[in-house]
């Protein structure tokens, strides 16, 4: 059986045979005046017209003086119908060198638009020219299944798999929408830094980098907050951005270390607005990315047409485990823990066995429905409810089994949040890797002034979440672990089970 590296020394004659015709097999430009989606779709006003088409060959097939060839661009697939009429102009490839081109090739023909005596659309054209020689195989549909190599070769897995470059392009929609929702609401995009010297705004553990012209250590953001509320104490009143954020923790269906995140905050209002305003904004983005309310994921049918119901955090883990989350009985919490087979550090602070026990609620939870009001311990950067201050207006949308954002009324007096940020640092302090550091500028900020706001923030695992698939499927190219040159060798030369050829 053919190896991969017979595939690629063939290959590699044939680019020396065309090289050796005077051609140039990478030319920097190609003159393609069409897209073929567009010839493909309005034959009647294409038809007898001459036009250059390009794209990468998925077929061949030739019949002594015929040759039909199959190109795809990424707008649609046309078939080009060639005869052997003589020798090709210079740079060009006639009907009986055809031999010297490859699946997955790039290049053009121009010629007329016609339909051949199948009734096939096709491109009549007695040359080609060659935009771009191959020199792997792309591997065939059935043999190119094994995901981590998927991950690590996603531009092969796009052309085998083109399921998953439309749902990039599903992601792009996702995020389009996100942008076109909240510029029509009045907010402002504004990109804030991704290099801090204190990172906050979140409970993760951060990435560190270092600074050579400063000699300094900074850390990589795992939020946006806190920039975003200094705009906020600079004048703003409603901004927004969307972009990378990094956390040093694991990786599982629903967190990758690397992903995109949008966060958002509103002057002069608060979470009851909020609740609103997001709805909409979840409701607005599900319709322009998939064209429906409806949904079917994780083995939960979600409805998203209606009007959320509030659930109060307190009120439902009494209600599921009997749980007092302002008189917590960490043994009581343990034992919930161990009767569901969940894994937990014995000396965990009280505020992550709660935060555990309400996992195992929510991933049992269809939703829609907003969850409110979550314990001061859990919530250091939210302001407290006046009729209960043991609470805070605090919301989460929770949608088949998973969180879909994070928002609250912010906290703006700079003495409760220099006191919060005190508490969270002595809990960093003492071991919690994922507490919150000490920001005494933006303590600072809020002394200078900032107004009343409501936050909000949600991740990229919405899309994962309503397109059906982990966070290493719902991204272009995910984080890998290294795998040596030895190793890659060693499966390049196993690679003879996926050809196509």
């Amino acid at each position: 059986m053919a190896t991969l590296e017979d595939y690629r020394n063939e290959r590699l004659r044939k680019l020396q045979e065309i090289k050796d015709l005077g051609i140039n097999p990478y030319p920097a430009k190609s003159n393609r005046s069409e897209k073929i989606g567009d010839v493909i779709n309005n034959f009647d006003g294409f038809n007898d017209k001459e036009v250059t088409l390009a794209g990468r060959i998925t077929a061949i097939r030739s019949f002594g003086k015929l040759a039909f060839i199959k190109i795809r661009d990424y707008f649609g697939e046309i078939q080009i119908f060639m005869k052997d009429e003589g020798e090709a102009k210079p740079g060009y490839l006639a009907t009986r060198q055809i031999k010297l081109l490859d699946t997955g090739d790039f290049i053009e023909a121009t010629g007329k638009i016609g339909k051949s005596q199948t009734g096939e659309i096709s491109i009549f054209a007695n040359e080609v020219r060659l935009l771009t020689k191959s020199l792997r195989p792309l591997p065939g549909r059935d043999g190119f299944t094994n995901k981590e190599e998927r991950y690590r070769r996603r531009y092969v897995d796009m052309n085998v798999n083109p399921e998953v470059r439309d749902r990039m392009v599903r992601r792009s929609k996702f995020w389009q929408a996100t942008r076109d929702f909240m510029n029509a609401h009045g907010f402002i995009e504004i990109n804030v830094p991704v290099l801090e010297h204190t990172t906050g705004g979140a409970d993760a553990t951060p990435f560190v980098t270092h600074i050579n012209a400063y000699d300094e250590d900074l850390y990589l953001r795992i939020s946006h907050e806190l920039p975003l509320k200094r705009l906020l104490g600079g004048g703003f009143e409603r901004v927004y951005d969307i972009g990378v954020r990094f956390r040093n923790e694991g990786v599982d269906d629903e967190h990758l270390p690397e992903h995109i995140a949008f966060e958002s905050y509103a002057a002069y209002e608060d979470y009851e607005d909020g609740m609103k305003l997001y709805e909409d904004m979840i409701k607005y983005v599900a319709k322009e990315t998939w064209g429906t309310l409806q949904f079917n994921v994780g083995g939960f049918k979600i409805n998203l047409d209606q009007e959320w119901p509030r659930i109060k955090y307190a009120d439902l883990l009494k209600e599921k485990y009997d749980v007092d989350v302002f008189n917590p009985d960490r043994e009581q919490l343990k034992r919930i823990l161990r009767e569901n087979n969940t894994e937990f550090k014995e000396d965990a602070t009280t505020s992550h066995l709660i935060d555990s026990v309400w996992k195992l609620i929510r991933r049992t939870s269809a939703g829609p429905y907003w969850l409110i009001e979550e314990p001061l311990s859990l919530s250091p950067l939210a302001k407290v409810v006046p009729e209960n201050p043991l609470v805070t207006q605090r919301f989460h949308p929770i949608i088949a089994g998973t969180e879909m954002g994070n928002g609250y009324s912010e906290l703006n007096d700079p003495l409760d949040q220099l006191n919060r940020f005190k508490e969270q640092q002595a809990m960093r302090d003492a071991g919690d890797d994922e507490a919150q550091m000490l920001d005494e500028d933006f303590v600072e900020m809020l002394e200078y002034g900032m107004p009343p706001a409501c936050g909000w923030g949600n991740s990229e695992r919405n899309f994962w979440l309503l397109e059906g698939v982990s966070g290493r499927e719902g991204v272009p190219f995910p984080l890998m672990k290294r795998r040596d040159n030895s190793e890659k060798t060693a499966k390049d030369a196993s690679d003879s089970d996926e050809i196509s050829e």
